[in-house]
Parts: structure tokens; sequence; C-alpha cells
């Protein structure tokens, strides 16, 4: 474990030299979201009678509704684009882990480091959407709190498969097909903005399987109220099934990289 915080120790250095414009993305980028879809669409969804619309969103206002899935999304997105890129770096460009595999650090400790910082992003991403969620009586409640944790195994569970597919990769041109036909579809049906059975049936089941459905429930979950225990162990296996096989595959393809 010792040995995995010095490898996290080496992100955490380089982070230092942007923290600040990665902190202020992490606030401003959900705020405006917030402000935009959250309150823009919102009033004009709010003002709708539609007394079975209400109930498909809990007979919340409509940003109360959106915006703790926000911080599953924003998990998410800092996840996937920070173990796509940055992990090729790692070994054709830069060759940091490559200099860190000639020490006595093994593979898998590097691959564990590598997942300590992941974690780490994952929670800047989630607080900071935390952070804005308290502006809002609406959204301002304890739960934020474990919405926080929430997050951050949903940014995991896409972080550590992204960055295990990375590391076996020699060339980046499967990177933006991942974000614009993974990433961003999941973001607009993954049931942040509207429940999921509003979705086609087919689609449905497609949609439960994803991480990112199962953190925004959780997180939605824990701000909201309502979320019950069975129902939180079931989002919780799916969310630590992606993490504990993509931390396996990450494990496996950084010894491969680095010992050949």
């Amino acid at each position: 474990m010792v040995a995995a915080v010095r490898v996290w120790e080496h992100q955490y250095t380089l982070f230092r030299r942007y923290w600040r414009t990665r902190l202020m993305a992490a606030v401003l980028q959900p705020l405006l979201y917030l402000v935009g879809i959250g309150i823009g669409v919102g009033t004009l969804v709010d003002r709708n009678d539609d007394v079975a619309g209400a109930a498909l969103l809990g007979d919340v206002p409509y940003l109360a509704f959106v915006a703790p899935g926000l911080i599953a999304a924003a998990a998410m997105t800092v996840g996937v684009q920070d173990s796509l890129w940055p992990l090729m770096d790692g070994f054709k460009w830069s060759n940091a882990f490559r200099a860190m595999a000639a020490t006595p650090l093994t593979p898998a400790q590097i691959a564990g480091g590598v997942a300590l910082w992941q974690l780490t992003k994952a929670a800047i991403a989630a607080t900071g959407v935390a952070v804005v969620l308290l502006i809002s009586p609406a959204t301002r409640s304890p739960g934020l709190i474990a919405a926080v944790l929430f997050g951050i195994l949903t940014g995991l569970a896409f972080a550590l498969p992204a960055g295990a597919w990375a590391a076996t990769r020699e060339r980046d041109v499967s990177f933006p097909v991942i974000l614009r036909f993974g990433v961003v579809p999941m973001f607009l049906f993954g049931g942040i903005f509207y429940p999921i059975t509003q979705l086609p049936v087919a689609l449905q089941p497609l949609a439960r399987a994803t991480p990112l459905w199962n953190g925004v429930e959780l997180c939605r979950g824990a701000v909201l109220g309502g979320l019950g225990v069975g129902r939180a162990a079931l989002h919780l296996a799916v969310l630590g099934a992606y993490i504990l096989v993509g931390y396996a595959a990450a494990r496996l393809a950084f010894a491969r990289r680095l010992v050949a």
C-alpha cells in the first residue's frame, strides 16, 4: 500500500501545477447545468400540471430530480477522460510508468497507485457538484455526504475499466469513440434528466446495466431520501462488480505492458 501511495504522490505532484483550473471546472460546470437545465428547463416542467408526470419525478421539483444525478455524471466524465490519454501517456509518450517499473515498484503497485489517483479525481469531481447543490434548498441535504461516496464509486466503475483498456492500446483511435458513443449516450439516457422508464422498453435493461444509472439512483436516493436497503445493495453490487473486474483487468494489463 505504501508503494502505491508513492505512485499517487507522483500524480498529485503533477496535479499541483493545474489544480486551480480543475477545481474551478469541478464547480463551474455543474453550476451551469444546475442553472441551465435544473432551473431553466425545470421552470417549464414544474409549470405543467401533469399529475402523472410529477409522479414520475417522485413529486419533487425538476431541479431536485436532476441535480443529484450530476454527482454521478461528473465522476463518470472525469473518470473516463483521465483514464484514457493520461494512461497512454504513462506507457507511450512520457514513459512514466516504465520509469516507475525500473524501480523496485511492481506493475501491481503501479496499477494500485493509479487506482488511488482515479479515486481522488472522482472525489474532487463529486465534491465539486455537491458544493454547488448546497446552493439550492431543494438539494441541501445531509445525504449529500453519502451521495459523494456513491459518486466516487461511480467514477471508479468507469475509470478502472477505461484505464485497463487504455493500458492495452498503442494508438488512441478508440478513445474519441468511447467518449462519443459511450459516455455521451449514457449521460443523455442514463436516468439523469428523466426516469429510464420513459425509454423504449428494449433499451431499459441496457440502461439498468450501466454503472451510471446505478450511480444516479444511489445519489438521488441519498439526497432526496427513499433509498431502501435492498435497492442500495443491488446498485452497490453492480458498481462493485465493475470496479473489481476493472481493477483486475488493469493489474493484468499493467503487468503485461511493463514486464514485456
